[in-house]
């Protein structure tokens, strides 16, 4: 039996493994799969080792900041996969939504109670450090929390990186080890413990009702009961879970990829990944589109360059579109959660870089071309068809084109009375409306607008002072936007 790496592991609290307890949890918060989950292979290695069944707990909270059907209904998605699932894999699993505020509290530690020891995801998102911290104290059995985030383990990198290109040197120079390491495509395979239906104790079954496959996979009138907010629908043609994730992950490995180092910036052609809200939501790993992306390239570890040079081509020893994508992937995706696990204020205004504070305060009060109110952009109803378009995709279907997000967040810093207002209003649509808000990733690339892992640049400019600047009319001369905006009018 393989053991997953000790640096991606930390006991949460200081409890004792009890070796006489019934069952070993696995608290699924943050990797919402069976497949490559670093996580669940530990703790079935617990359950093997102690001989003691695995019991699979997953939950949704009603009262979670911008909760919404959704994001509920994504994740509903992907609880209905996992039920189906271990069903089929004779699996206990232990779904449970809220039905009211506050309904789930003390279900952790009834479980708890008489476990031998829990497991769950260590991750930077959301709220999540702040739930795993509290449970911590209040468990009187081992907590671990497994970092299952990225290739990188994050206590791999000890700084915070201000430069994708000092990021990149970092993985160029500590990845191959930790590329040895891969996580298990299947934790599940190898036999586990078995044990006897009904598991669950029946006390806490009757007080904490698991949700039937029937609501799981539900329509809208399932959401409909619920205590969430039920103006944000959900995204028009997306559906979560692993299984969409995984086709999504085949889509893009079949049809998009040889097109992605050239293409991906403009909308018109459609040759982006689109499964940042599945890496989101845990429902793709990082490790499992490593795996995929070596196959389709032939590729193994070997084929690694070997000088830490910072440079984006040529070091994966892949092609050049598979290369591009990788640095999205690993060098800017792990960027964010390194700054996330090493800062909590990762998405404030102070946490940005102090050149870029003073060059913004010192234009604040530059007059603007255009002022528009949060209510005014949320309504995409604003003189730049660009922009509106962006948002109007944002509301549609939770996500924004790569390329056109980054002037749509420059814009709004163009159009609102300050950088502060500007940061909180960019924040609060993109979390409302994003699947893949909330998460580092997409609190990176919200203050990459404001200049953080960026550098000055002149010349000097109003509003912007020395921050990087975007504006639509050059984007409508170096991209495809014909389609894109045709089919994102207001």
């Amino acid at each position: 039996m393989r053991e997953v790496p000790e640096i991606r592991v930390r006991a949460a609290n200081q409890a004792a493994i009890r070796t006489d307890g019934a069952y070993v949890v696995y608290w699924m918060t943050a990797y919402r799969r069976l497949t490559y989950n670093w996580s669940l292979e530990r703790a079935a290695n617990h359950a093997r080792r102690l001989h003691k069944p695995l019991v699979i707990f997953e939950a949704l909270r009603a009262d979670y900041p911008w909760a919404s059907d959704r994001i509920h209904r994504f994740v509903l998605d992907g609880m209905a996969d996992n039920a189906r699932e271990c069903a089929g894999r004779g699996v206990p699993y232990l779904p449970y939504v809220e039905p009211a505020p506050g309904a789930a509290k003390g279900l952790l530690e009834a479980l708890a109670a008489r476990a031998c020891v829990v497991v769950t995801d260590d991750t930077p998102r959301f709220f999540l450090p702040h739930m795993l911290r509290a449970a911590a104290a209040r468990l009187e059995v081992r907590l671990e929390a497994v970092d299952g985030n990225g290739l990188l383990p994050l206590a791999a990198a000890e700084a915070v990186y201000p430069t994708a290109f000092a990021f990149r040197r970092l993985l160029q120079m500590k990845l191959p080890a930790h590329l040895t390491e891969q996580a298990a495509a299947d934790p599940l395979a190898q036999a586990l413990p078995p044990y006897a239906p009904p598991f669950m104790p029946q006390d806490i079954v009757r007080r904490w009702p698991p949700a039937k496959l029937s609501f799981l996979a539900g329509d809208g009138e399932a959401l409909a009961t619920l205590p969430i907010g039920h103006t944000v629908r959900p995204a028009a043609g997306v559906v979560g879970g692993p299984r969409a994730g995984v086709t999504a992950l085949k889509r893009f490995l079949d049809e998009r990829l040889d097109r992605y180092a050239l293409l991906r910036n403009h909308p018109d052609e459609n040759a982006t990944s689109g499964f940042s809200p599945y890496l989101n939501f845990g429902y793709l790993g990082t490790h499992q589109v490593l795996a995929e992306l070596a196959r389709r390239e032939r590729w193994t570890p070997e084929k690694l360059g070997t000088k830490a040079s910072g440079k984006r081509e040529h070091w994966w020893g892949m092609s050049a579109a598979a290369e591009a994508f990788l640095d999205q992937l690993v060098t800017w995706r792990e960027l964010g959660l390194n700054f996330a696990a090493k800062r909590d204020d990762f998405g404030a205004y102070d946490s940005l870089p102090p050149w870029a504070r003073r060059t913004l305060e010192a234009h604040a009060a530059d007059p603007r071309p255009y002022l528009y109110t949060a209510a005014q952009l949320e309504a995409a109803s604003t003189h730049d068809p660009i922009w509106n378009a962006a948002q109007t995709q944002l509301a549609r279907e939770g996500k924004i084109h790569n390329y056109v997000r980054m002037l749509w967040g420059k814009k709004i810093i163009e159009w609102s009375p300050s950088p502060q207002a500007a940061l909180e209003i960019m924040i609060e649509l993109n979390n409302r409306y994003a699947l893949d808000g909330r998460d580092p990733n997409s609190y990176a690339g919200i203050c990459w607008c404001f200049g953080r892992y960026d550098r000055p640049w002149g010349p000097e400019r109003p509003i912007f002072g020395t921050v990087r600047y975007m504006s639509s009319e050059n984007a409508a001369r170096k991209l495809s936007l014909k389609g894109y905006l045709r089919r994102y009018a207001p």
